[in-house]
């Protein structure tokens, strides 16, 4: 039998949770193993955030030629060659790979990497086995193993494909529906709408991207209908799905219509802990109800040795929090001065069309709690965005009428995802309201709206910081 590899800490995983656990340990001088199934960078990098900003880059051009005849720039319709935008997110992700310095920094800290490994899984408490690279032997251990999609259990729902295979396709399907409406669902929607495709949503629940504030929520569904979009919710459930002339049949519990048909079926109901060959229960790690890995404050699962981070949680999904997590993972399990997750404020969008983000509270979550006051500010009143032509959108502040401090802020319109990284600043610096509306922001820019809405807080407030420049 071959032996196995000693190390101090093994990190399996190399999404951004793993790389930030690996990066802390082997910096802190652990002896750090970092292995991953496939390539360095994991889903994040591979098939993720990265090549899916490119595809919603490329909705947001289609977008804006069709505005060139406004500004007095005419040219012929655009086509769109979908096989030549899949290799530029391709080409993407090679280039923001080459230049990366993460992996630098993994060798520079003395982390030996194992990629390519293939399906990983424990053969003892301390031991874990791949199918292309050695055995590894740690005293402790991080799992960031990431997140697959979730499937429908109704009768056919191997006739559906993933996010990760509508965005690998190599032509636009003339139509769509898009099962689930969180975040990710409503990405898909909204890029191949723009892109050219039929779109229909179908949400079991009262409304698309419930996570968010509900005037958040109307919004962007107001937009997507807008755009064109149809827009099913509140049915309950999926009852089958079945082939059709036209590609896929989709059937909802209790319709009245008939069922709906689509050449391409996108199922998007979430994600789900991709735990299924570690052999964690070798190990005593125990998921919690909702199927992820259940972790104390420090990141610490029911086996002592071991530790998770990232979307193997369940939480957030997103790349700021998962390192944040594998920071923290990689930490106690090199054995530095234990630290625990912090309340922290995280801004959270998504790139569609409109984009819509969000930090700290929904108005009902404050209300529930504090003495609010809540103040809004259109886009269309705001000098950048009628200047663009994208006066679609609004900024809401919740703030607490006692400290003055901003508990929420909600966006939807353009460039709504970098306007909340001002409200998440603002927030953790603890900045009232009123310090916030004195800063002289650069106009005209989208933030102003974010300014304005500060502005209109304190008057609300009883104060006056200015005339409102924006």
């Amino acid at each position: 039998m071959t032996s196995a590899r000693e190390f101090d800490v093994v990190v399996i995983g190399a999404g951004p949770a793993g790389t930030a656990a690996a990066l802390r340990a082997g910096d802190f001088g652990a002896k750090t193993a970092l292995i991953t199934r496939a390539a360095f960078g994991g889903m994040s990098a591979n098939e993720g955030p990265i090549p899916v900003r490119v595809l919603a880059h490329a909705a947001r051009l289609a977008r804006e030629a069709r505005q060139l005849a406004q500004y007095g720039i005419e040219v012929e319709r655009p086509s769109l060659d979908y096989a030549r935008l899949v290799e530029r997110a391709r080409a993407v992700v090679g280039e923001a790979r080459r230049n990366s310095t993460l992996l630098e920094q993994i060798k520079n800290a003395g982390v030996e990497l194992f990629e390519h490994a293939g399906a990983v899984a424990f053969e003892d408490s301390k031991t874990i086995r791949s199918a292309s690279a050695p055995m590894l032997r740690g005293k402790q251990f991080v799992i960031c193993s990431g997140g697959v999609s979730r499937a429908l259990d109704v009768p056919g729902a191997e006739l559906t494909v993933t996010p990760a295979d509508a965005f690998s396709l190599t032509a636009v399907p003339k139509s769509m529906i898009v099962i689930g409406a969180g975040a990710t669902g409503a990405q898909v929607a909204s890029i191949f709408n723009a892109l050219g495709s039929s779109v229909t949503i179908c949400q079991a629940g009262p409304r698309i991207v419930a996570s968010e504030d509900v005037e958040i929520s109307d919004a962007v569904a107001a937009a997507f209908r807008e755009d064109g979009m149809t827009i099913h919710q509140g049915f309950g459930r999926i009852e089958r799905i079945d082939p059709a002339t036209s590609g896929v049949s989709v059937t909802l519990a209790g319709a009245e219509q008939s069922p709906l048909e689509a050449e391409l079926v996108v199922c998007a109901v979430g994600w789900r802990a991709d735990t299924d060959v570690l052999n964690l229960q070798w190990v005593g790690v125990d998921l919690n109800e909702r199927g992820f890995i259940g972790v104390d404050d420090s990141l610490r699962t029911s086996a002592s040795h071991v530790y998770a981070a990232g979307d193997v949680l369940g939480r957030s999904m997103l790349v700021p929090p998962a390192v944040r997590d594998g920071f923290i993972a990689g930490n106690n399990a090199a054995g530095a001065e234990r630290l625990t997750m912090p309340a922290g404020v995280e801004p959270i969008g998504s790139f569609t069309d409109p984009e819509y983000a969000k930090v700290g509270l929904t108005e009902e979550q404050a209300r529930q709690q504090y003495d609010t006051v809540v103040s809004r500010a259109s886009y269309a009143e705001t000098t950048r965005p009628i200047i663009d032509g994208r006066t679609r959108g609004f900024c809401k502040l919740v703030i607490d009428r006692g400290s003055r401090q901003i508990l929420g802020c909600h966006i939807v319109g353009e460039r709504a995802v970098e306007v909340a990284q001002m409200a998440a600043i603002a927030m953790t610096a603890e900045m009232t309201v009123d310090t916030l509306a004195r800063i002289p922001l650069s106009f005209p820019t989208y933030a102003n709206v974010f300014g304005r809405a500060a502005l209109r807080a304190i008057r609300e407030l009883g104060f006056t910081a200015g005339p409102e420049s924006y």
